[in-house]
């Protein structure tokens, strides 16, 4: 099972009209109606389960700017500010920490990577990032009792962590003593258009009418859009996490190289995965979108395993189009709860053991896994859809939308109000996968 998640009281009271219909309660959806709603907008937020149930709760609880992509770096110095005064604006915890982050590495090549990113990261923001490279003494440093020496690596001091099953529950929490509905459980079934723009949508309980819809469904906006004809590319990866009890005498920052990534937990426990070592299991979504994931397949070789199971068959018998006045799947499969391979998290901690043998008595209390949405460039769409007006999607975060979900968000909020953005949305533009634009996958993690 998934890790214990904070809890949002039930409400499936649909109110008849709003402003926007903010469809998935992960960190991106919260986030988003937290941004509408500073507008003075009418709100509801959608969710099938409960919030923060999928990948919302079960990432590592980075929050970084170090080796972003640089299409997300300003996304990403964004969003940090806002975690800093997050708890305080809303009164809530989320449990954020400026712990500093590193990347430590023996390898030279790698080492040449960080100092290209470095540059890179400084000639687009200047001074606005704290990130910097560290030689062997200063690894030692952050990693007091550490057993390995480090060649180097790329540290931001400003960078932090938050507590996953915390953030989007208290923010939600915070948002409907402000009067957001915050709708659970409660499934939306579709979209309804009215002279080709939205106009409403049908939910398990009731219809709500509305100018504007924000789907940021993690895991299952693909399916969802393409009831509306919106090919929206998006695959999912399976990434496993485990959480100790809490033990004394480890290091503080957040770290991570090719073979163990932790982060301190506000229990006094570490979250720890096994470098950046995924599964994806093949689906027929995986052959329609084949020559779309190449250029991500080839980054990913030796890091990626790929293996075909139940969810192929699932997802063939899976209806594509459905009528909105019947049950649809989104009621039937309200959690994604899938295995963790204990292979990968077992070996992370194994691996982070040997580095650190003062925590050798670590105990396992949970593991677990969870799907990332991911895009053909790894990188999010946080956009308008041109052919349905007043249709907005944020999703395909890669993995990255815990940490950049606050400005996501709000960028989101931005579009649908055509106000002036937060950032440069273009490199995020769901078009951009249909527009003849090049694949990229950047250098970044």
């Amino acid at each position: 099972m998934g890790p214990k998640v904070d809890t949002v009281a039930d409400d499936t009271n649909v109110p008849a009209e709003v402003d926007v219909v903010v469809i998935g309660g992960g960190i991106i959806g919260v986030s988003t109606a937290l941004s509408l709603s500073n507008k003075g907008l009418r709100v509801a937020l959608c969710e099938k389960g409960h919030i923060g149930g999928e990948q919302s709760s079960r990432n590592w609880g980075w929050v970084r700017v170090t080796h972003r992509d640089m299409r997300e770096f300003e996304l990403s110095i964004e969003s940090l500010k806002l975690w800093r005064k997050m708890d305080e604006t809303l009164g809530i915890e989320t449990g954020f920490n400026q712990c500093g982050i590193l990347y430590m590495t023996e390898d030279d090549k790698v080492m040449e990577d960080h100092r290209t990113w470095l540059k890179h990261a400084r000639a687009m923001a200047g001074d606005a990032f704290d990130t910097r490279q560290v030689d062997s003494k200063e690894v030692a440093g952050l990693l007091p009792g550490a057993t390995k020496t480090f060649k180097g690596g790329l540290y931001t001091a400003g960078d932090g962590r938050a507590e996953p099953q915390k953030a989007a529950p208290a923010m939600a929490n915070a948002l409907r003593k402000r009067g957001v509905k915050i709708l659970t459980p409660c499934a939306a079934r579709g979209i309804e258009t009215s002279g080709g723009r939205v106009s409403a949508v049908v939910t398990e309980h009731g219809t709500i009418r509305c100018q504007s819809v924000v789907v940021a469904g993690g895991a299952w906006s693909r399916l969802f859009c393409g009831n509306l004809d919106v090919d929206l590319p998006q695959l999912l990866v399976r990434a496993s996490v485990l959480r100790t009890e809490p033990i004394e005498g480890g290091p503080t920052c957040s770290a991570s190289n090719k073979q163990f990534a932790f982060r301190k937990r506000a229990d006094g426990g570490y979250t720890v995965a096994y470098g950046f070592r995924t599964y994806s299991d093949l689906t027929p979504d995986s052959f329609r979108l084949f020559f779309k994931y190449i250029e991500a397949l080839k980054s990913q070789l030796g890091s990626l395993r790929i293996g075909i199971g139940a969810r192929f068959f699932e997802e063939l018998r899976r209806p594509r189009h459905w009528a909105l006045d019947q049950p649809t799947v989104f009621e039937q499969a309200r959690t994604l709860d899938p295995e963790p391979i204990p292979a990968y998290v077992d070996g992370g901690l194994h691996e982070f053991i040997k580095v650190f043998p003062q925590l050798s008595d670590a105990r396992i209390a949970q593991r677990w896994a969870g799907y990332m949405d991911v895009t053909p460039d790894a990188i999010p769409v946080i956009s308008g859809v041109d052919a349905v007006p007043g249709l907005f999607i944020g999703t395909g975060f890669s993995g990255h939308g815990f940490g950049i979900g606050p400005a996501a968000g709000q960028l989101m909020a931005d579009l649908v109000t055509n106000d002036t953005p937060l950032v440069n949305p273009h490199a995020f533009r769901l078009n951009r996968f249909s527009d003849g634009t090049k694949i990229v996958i950047d250098a970044g993690f």
